[in-house]
């Protein structure tokens, strides 16, 4: 199978990618590589079955270009950047819904029927069910990334029923483990190695999350590829536990030898946007016979591990 991977020098996009070739598919990636990063390509950029395309989703010339022969797109070529949304609205809008409607278009005009989307569980907004399920009505929304993922859901949700696509949507909690780049499992050791002694938190730290190990996500949507056929396929993608700020701060210290003074700020909010609480429930894709192999103190120090092991050179992509 051939398959054109939006975001393939990304955090997530980079592992797929990888996965991808070893499963012997061929593969176009397609990365403007302003968060990306060419050495998380390394090993593809040696392969013979891949082909890289540098350029961004917003020019319809260059995804015309690498889209032809496609059989499945996995798009996951995104504004990730929650914190800062308000700072540049625009980001969202552009990034996150219009190329995802530029992909759409470049999938109908050259015949690929099939896609893959990485969705957020941001999209519930603060739901008042939990673990929450994908049937779940959709409250107001918190976040423009949130937002703009609901959006870009909505019209692959159309181009299906429209242009006789199929499509496999995934809602994700916060995906850890090697390549992560950005969130605060990264900040906080980015604290950590500048002031041993300090951490600040944004929130109280009281914020119950969801984190799952990027390799599972992985294994996840591999599965449903496999086993699920209908029309619009969506999957809530995590754990069934969740642990505190808090926690993951003890993990991360208890691993690193460390005892800082925590400082906090921003209420049960650390910033506009942050849910204070995400569980997801994922019955539907362990149904297909899915189960995580890490649990997310696995997945932090996993995380830890991989970032401490490149700090010379990992970079925030924010």
């Amino acid at each position: 199978m051939r398959v054109l991977v939006t975001g393939a020098a990304g955090f997530i996009g980079s592992n797929l990618v990888d996965r991808l070739l070893s499963a012997g598919h061929s593969v176009v990636g397609f990365d403007n590589l302003s968060t990306g990063q060419r050495r998380f390509l390394e090993s593809a950029m040696n392969h013979p079955r891949f082909t890289l395309h540098e350029a961004d989703l917003l020019d319809r010339e260059s995804l015309a270009r690498a889209m032809p022969g496609a059989e499945l797109v996995a798009h996951f070529a995104a504004n990730a950047d929650v914190r800062f949304g308000i700072e540049h609205p625009r980001k969202d809008l552009e990034q996150n819904t219009i190329a995802t409607w530029n992909v759409l278009e470049a999938m109908r005009e050259h015949g690929c029927k099939r896609i893959v989307f990485s969705s957020t569980g941001s999209v519930y907004g603060e739901p008042d069910i939990f673990p929450t399920p994908e049937t779940c009505p959709f409250p107001v929304q918190t976040s423009l990334y949130g937002a703009s993922k609901l959006a870009a859901e909505g019209l692959i949700q159309a181009y299906c029923e429209g242009f006789g696509m199929q499509a496999y949507i995934f809602r994700f909690v916060s995906i850890l483990g090697e390549r992560y780049t950005h969130g605060h499992v990264f900040d906080f050791y980015q604290q950590l190695a500048a002031h041993p002694e300090h951490l600040h938190v944004l929130g109280n730290g009281h914020q119950r999350k969801s984190y799952l190990y990027v390799q599972d996500c992985i294994d996840a949507i591999l599965t449903a590829l496999e086993k699920a056929d209908g029309k619009v396929n969506i999957f809530n993608l995590g754990t069934d536990e969740y642990c505190e700020v808090n926690d993951s701060i003890g993990w991360i210290c208890e691993n690193l030898g460390l005892n800082p003074k925590l400082t906090y700020s921003g209420g049960e909010r650390g910033w506009v946007g942050d849910s204070p609480f995400i569980l997801l429930d994922c019955s539907r894709i362990r149904a297909l016979g899915w189960r995580p192999r890490l649990t997310i103190k696995q997945a932090v120090l996993a995380t830890i591990k991989f970032v401490s092991a490149n700090a010379a050179t990992s970079k925030a992509v924010f």
